[in-house]
């Protein structure tokens, strides 16, 4: 059964009644018989089952890109020291 609001237009107080919504709505306030109004208020509600951000995009995280080249016969250390040019002069003197 739905919780409905009220507001009582003469002492202001706020108050909350468990109707079926078959039932009329409530016109009097049960404190000092001053005529209520009935509050719109926000509904809780939760959305259940799959196709929903909540369930299933919210906790996904991209792919993380690979950054890394692949390594060529010229890219290990040793190829790359026989390429410099000190290493070059050295060769040529001998």
């Amino acid at each position: 059964m739905p919780i409905y609001e009220y507001k009582c237009q003469k002492c202001a107080s706020h108050l909350e009644f468990q109707q079926s919504m078959s039932e009329k709505p409530k016109t009097r306030c049960p404190k000092c018989k001053g005529k209520l109004i009935k509050l719109i208020s926000q509904t809780a509600f939760q959305l259940k089952g799959t196709g929903w951000y909540v369930t299933d995009f919210a906790g996904r995280k991209k792919p993380e890109e690979k950054t890394e080249t692949p390594k060529s016969k010229e890219s290990t250390p040793e190829k790359a020291a026989e390429k410099t040019p000190k290493a070059e002069k050295k060769e040529k003197s001998m």
